[in-house]
């Protein structure tokens, strides 16, 4: 099995579109070629391919049988904020009258292949044609798992929404047909139809989608301010300042999609992946009033268990005083509710609350 695994590996590798370049001005994260973390990324193809000649991984249970959760509400304009999970990142936000979907995928495997890939273990919690209308999609880098084309050419048929990824990745969904593309550098802002502003931030992570196209695009998560206060989806990343230095500019947290898997083994994971107590540690960082637990139970990427992260994270809460109400593992199909706040006020034109 680990040779099979390995072979998959390297042809999942070595398949794929390389990635456009992004033509920005040089930055601190920017040499003009490629985007880079304060500190280098420090695994490489040889700890990769170490990784699956030797893994050690924990139960997985295929189910595609689960029934879907239902429909979510068509809009949310009461002030409150509707989070629903739907699988891996993918996370209906229903805000201030605006619909918007997080790094979707509802493909079989997150690959560039239909037979050969991470396949999935659960199917997304909620069908694909129970979606209300879709205004915004944001995408946070564009690992396979993330950034889906398969389903954001469903989406872009069905829905027409804007679609909002890190700089460099636009070609790539143009060059997939897929129009009304806004590529942001961290920091950089776009203002959603309620006149809100969806901002890029930075996030410890990397890019790539085949073995020549390696940081040649950006990877970032996303503050989305609100009436009620900013909400923060992280995408995928592993724990850093950075959360603090969210919070310090936005404020207090109202919300934060925060990913708890993927994180074994920690000698190749702890850059790129947190695990629950890294995810709690950013939930504090970030003073969020509430947390969801995302990047888990789908596709099985690393050596937890399929419910290794949600188990753990009820732990280390726990141990932090954290009930299910302040974080919580996102289960599939579930809708999370946060009433309105009672001093909230509409975004003014420069996004804040």
């Amino acid at each position: 099995m680990a040779g099979a695994s390995l072979v998959a590996a390297v042809i999942v590798l070595l398949a794929g579109c390389t990635s456009p370049r992004w033509e920005g001005p040089v930055s601190p994260h920017f040499d003009g070629t490629r985007f880079h973390n304060e500190t280098p990324f420090d695994v490489g193809l040889g700890d990769l391919l170490r990784f699956y000649a030797h893994r050690d991984p924990g139960e997985w249970v295929r189910n595609l049988r689960l029934p879907p959760g239902a429909p979510p509400v068509p809009r949310v304009d009461d002030g409150s904020l509707r989070l629903t999970f739907i699988n891996h990142a993918t996370v209906l936000v229903q805000v201030d009258g605006v619909n918007l979907l997080t790094d979707p995928i509802w493909s079989e495997r997150a690959s560039p292949l239909s037979w050969l890939g991470p396949r999935r273990y659960r199917p997304p919690g909620i069908r694909f044609a129970d979606l209300p209308p879709i205004d915004v999609v944001v995408i946070s880098h564009n690992h396979y798992d993330h950034l889906d084309i398969p389903t954001l050419r469903r989406l872009a048929a069905a829905h027409q929404p804007r679609f909002v990824v890190p700089a460099g990745d636009q070609v790539l969904l143009e060059n997939a047909g897929i129009d009304g593309v806004v590529a942001l550098d961290w920091w950089q802002g776009h203002a959603l139809p309620n006149g809100c502003v969806l901002t890029a931030v930075p996030v410890k992570h990397w890019s790539g989608r085949s073995l020549g196209d390696r940081n040649l695009s950006l990877w970032a998560g996303y503050v989305i301010a609100s009436a009620g206060g900013p909400i923060y989806f992280a995408g995928d990343t592993g724990y850093d300042d950075h959360f603090a230095a969210a919070r310090a500019r936005f404020g207090p947290m109202r919300a934060a999609l925060l990913p708890i898997g993927a994180y074994q083994p920690r000698w190749l994971t702890a850059y790129q992946h947190m695990d629950p107590e890294g995810a709690v540690r950013a939930h504090f960082d970030l003073q969020a009033a509430f947390s969801l637990g995302i990047h888990h139970g789908s596709f099985e990427l690393a050596d937890d268990g399929m419910h290794e992260p949600a188990a753990q994270l009820a732990r280390v809460a726990r141990a932090h005083a954290l009930h299910g109400m302040r974080f919580a593992a996102g289960a599939e199909g579930s809708a999370y509710s946060l009433a309105a706040k009672e001093h909230s006020r509409p975004c003014n034109s420069h996004g804040t609350s």
